[in-house]
């Protein structure tokens, strides 16, 4: 049926009256926000025509969810966005119920294609979730009058259209692929491949991995793709179970699955999991490939557990990860701060001490820097504790405490500024590597992303501390010898 363009003409208008209002002071440096209201998943990660599309569930309206739009961005460094009108709204009986996550893919033709969950009626008085498609030129964009494309005649035997959604476009050999997640009668989440000639008609290849009792229930959000010799599968899992080595933490959690991929028989063999983020906040992330061959992720940067009780500081809610580069290092899948923020830097002091007690620096401060302090444990085997506070005033730390003994670091938030009963305590394995620990800590005003051994392991943090907090202290418990690099961020 054709689609009606009110509902996305009336958020255009909205965000573009109401968001031009939002003075730039008021968002974080580089971590992307919504034009105005809530944000959630980001969507469609791609580059197209030159330039990064970074699109992301959206309700203008409000600070809290609603129905889901998408909402759109442009950047051509990952770092400095320009918001582009809403994409998409729930406008046609195959999304009315909402616009849900999804992907985007470059066509032969050269339109941009958008494949998205929309949610509908099921004539029982609940929903269901099917795959749509819409298709334009970066900016507008016009829905396929066969929606939903992929149906609920498409799910496999005890697939769930309830939980059937986020699909993962790409084209490849003359083919598109995706990967869509849904859970079956018993709860656990499985992750589907469909296959289509032209977008439009899809074929249900196979399951190429489920849950099978372990790393929680329905997997969202799915990401496929391969890096280097090994083929990746990433997957949000609800209702995670914590693990006793400390890998995995209750709650909501992406998960990575690394193995191979056999693209002939359709067949994903897992070999490795691992946690991607150990941090508060951090969930339901997409990667894109760049034109220099460079894997980069970028996630959401809230807490499906805890964000209903967020304060509501801002027009806006909710802002995403800063963009990381993906690599693979001793078997296991890392990240790092993409090269882009080093055009950032500014007033770059680079110092060696051997600490003590506690100490601050002059000119090692602030809420917008990137901080990297090499701890050098192999020479001093006599230090028992080692304390980074950031964003520190006289009421207000965030902490990250080393213990060399256990090889263990503790993230405390404690006196971050908040007065929920969320969780504030984080615990990681941090050994050294070559006799060093590393730690890199980037700081955008309300955000905070830690970098271990070099994106080993990484935490993604959000801060309720005042902005007018700008301490950094360093805590010795026992001589340690260090090395200190700062740069502000402008």
């Amino acid at each position: 049926m054709p689609c009606s363009a009110t509902k996305l003409e009336e958020a255009r208008i909205y965000e573009a009256r109401e968001g031009a209002a939002i003075p730039a002071e008021a968002r974080p440096l580089f971590h992307l926000t919504p034009y105005v209201g809530w944000m959630n998943d980001p969507n469609g990660f791609c580059f197209y025509q030159g330039a990064y599309h970074l699109f992301y569930q959206y309700y203008p309206y409000d600070t809290v969810w609603g129905p889901m739009h998408w909402g759109h961005a442009v950047s051509t460094d990952l770092l400095h966005w320009e918001h582009r009108p809403c994409a998409i709204a729930p406008d046609t009986d195959a999304d009315a119920k909402g616009c849900f996550s999804g992907t985007a893919t470059t066509a032969p033709d050269g339109r941009l294609l958008l494949l998205y969950t929309g949610v509908q009626d099921d004539g029982n008085g609940g929903v269901k979730q099917l795959q749509c498609l819409a298709a334009g030129d970066g900016t507008d964009f016009v829905k396929d009058a066969a929606n939903p494309v992929i149906g609920e005649d498409l799910l496999p035997d005890g697939g769930s259209c309830v939980d059937f959604r986020d699909p993962k476009i790409w084209y490849e050999d003359g083919c598109y692929h995706c990967v869509v997640s849904t859970r079956d009668a018993k709860d656990q989440g499985r992750i589907l491949l469909y296959e289509s000639p032209d977008a439009r008609h899809w074929t249900y290849r196979t399951t190429l991995d489920s849950c099978h009792w372990e790393y929680g229930k329905m997997w969202e959000c799915p990401d496929f793709f391969p890096l280097d010799d090994r083929q990746v599968l990433l997957v949000s899992p609800q209702e995670m179970e914590g693990s006793a080595d400390g890998e995995f933490h209750a709650g909501f959690g992406t998960v990575a699955l690394l193995g191979h991929y056999d693209k002939a028989q359709a067949r994903f063999t897992r070999e490795q999991v691992q946690t991607l983020d150990y941090g508060t906040e951090f969930y339901a992330p997409q990667t894109v490939l760049t034109p220099d061959g460079r894997r980069i992720l970028i996630a959401w940067m809230e807490n499906w557990a805890t964000v209903n009780e967020a304060p509501r500081r801002h027009r806006w809610f909710g802002c995403m990860t800063m963009p990381r580069e993906l690599f693979l290092q001793n078997g296991r899948l890392c990240q790092r701060p993409a090269r882009e923020i080093e055009a950032l830097w500014q007033n770059t002091i680079s110092r060696r001490e051997r600490l003590n007690g506690t100490a601050a620096y002059e000119g090692i401060a602030g809420r917008h820097t990137d901080l990297t302090v090499t701890l050098d444990a192999a020479a001093c085997p006599d230090c028992r504790r080692f304390t980074l506070r950031f964003a520190a005033d006289e009421r207000h730390a965030t902490e990250l405490c080393w213990t060399p003994a256990c090889s263990e670091l503790l993230l405390d938030r404690n006196r971050s500024g908040s007065r929920r009963d969320i969780p504030h305590i984080r615990r990681v394995p941090a050994a050294p590597q070559d006799g060093k620990l590393t730690l890199r800590l980037v700081l955008d005003g309300e955000c905070a992303e830690l970098f271990i051994n070099g994106g080993e392991r990484t935490m993604a943090i959000r801060l309720e501390t005042p902005a007018e907090a700008k301490g950094i202290i360093f805590t010795a418990e026992g001589p340690l010898q260090m090395e200190i690099t700062h740069h502000q961020l402008g």
